[in-house]
């Protein structure tokens, strides 16, 4: 189409330039010398070719046109659902387009990144990522996605500190020490609830009784809420979730804090000791959440998305939200946040042999 606009009848470099016969384009290239006329004509082809590549840019230009899903890997009501919903009101008024939060639980997070890579890389299908995908590309050997190259890193969001909470009306241990001795003391192993096989509480879990000597059962979930119902309702002993899904009912008294799980205290439970404070030398790991594309995403569209992010994890208003959740803003460019991710995959891919975990 775009030549029988150009050129009304076949052109013909090769034929002699004064035969009428042979040469039927526009006049003006017939009187070209040969080499004069076939640069203009490569340059009218580059003319045209724009002509097709240029609705793109424009449509990338305009991003976004319409209403964005923001995929959440757990059910709601946890963690990630919390902050994926005060991500998506600010993304929604800053960027004039309804910021939809969709959940898709199960399978450690996987099978929400799953979809996500399989969406079209065009900015209107995003994830509510978590540390947990850099600890399953370990645990899931036959994983339907690349998490690295699959997906492309756009901003983090926060980093929430893991807490190991038991229940306090079934549980008398008050701190790490005497729950090691329960747990030892115990007939059967004690109970922990996570949020699937391949999460870091999983891990975490894996770890605190390795070194402690523990026995305890890990109880997968698909997400915190679910775990949370059952941990309040003594089906399980103990959790090491983030404190954002917790918080509440350790102010209310139904679950008593007895560790974070990273290297320095939180601020929402300051006199709440750290494992490693607690006999558990270099214990540091904690859950940290951020926003991924489809790879392939244009540039344009990953880069304002990432600065819109940031923009609104700067607002004092955002962070006041962060806060009453328990976590700690985070900041980094795609490239940082990305060179993160492939630290933390190979760091947990290390921790994940050493602790022998495994998809059960």
């Amino acid at each position: 189409m775009l030549q029988s606009r150009l050129f009304p009848r076949q052109t013909s470099l090769d034929a002699n330039p004064g035969s009428n016969e042979h040469h039927s384009g526009p006049a003006s290239l017939r009187a070209q010398p040969p080499r004069r006329r076939t640069a203009l004509l490569a340059a009218t082809f580059a003319a045209g070719a724009a002509l097709f590549t240029a609705p793109g840019a424009h449509a990338d230009a305009n991003w976004p046109s319409r209403p964005i899903t923001l995929i959440v890997p757990f059910p709601t009501g946890g963690t990630t659902d919390v902050l994926a919903r005060a991500l998506g009101d600010s993304l929604s008024r800053s960027l004039g387009q309804p910021v939809v939060v969709e959940s898709k639980p199960g399978a450690g997070a996987t099978i929400g990144a799953d979809f996500v890579s399989k969406a079209k890389p065009d900015g209107y299908t995003l994830l509510m990522g978590a540390v947990h995908h850099t600890i399953a590309t370990s645990v899931y050997p036959a994983l339907s996605y690349n998490f690295q190259k699959d997906l492309v890193a756009v901003a983090p969001i926060a980093m929430v500190p893991n807490v190991l909470v038991v229940n306090a009306a079934q549980t008398p241990a008050r701190n790490v020490a005497e729950l090691v001795t329960q747990a030892k003391a115990a007939t059967q192993p004690l109970a922990y609830g996570s949020n699937g096989f391949g999460t870091a509480q999983h891990l975490i879990g894996t770890q605190f009784q390795t070194q402690t000597g523990a026995k305890l059962l890990h109880v997968p979930y698909k997400g915190s809420g679910p775990l949370t119902t059952d941990l309040l309702g003594g089906q399980v002993t103990m959790s090491f979730d983030t404190i954002t899904t917790v918080l509440p009912h350790i102010q209310s008294g139904k679950l008593r804090a007895l560790a974070v799980t990273t290297a320095k205290r939180s601020a929402a439970l300051p006199d709440v000791p750290t494992l490693a404070e607690a006999g558990l030398a270099n214990f540091d790991i904690g859950t940290w959440f951020g926003v991924l594309a489809p790879a392939g995403t244009p540039q344009p569209v990953v880069q304002k998305l990432s600065a819109e992010i940031t923009r609104i994890t700067d607002s004092p208003e955002f962070r006041q939200r962060l806060a009453a959740a328990g976590a700690e803003p985070m900041k980094a460019t795609p490239d940082g946040f990305a060179k993160r991710i492939d630290a933390e995959t190979r760091k947990f891919a290390t921790l994940v042999k050493e602790n022998n975990i495994k998809v059960e």
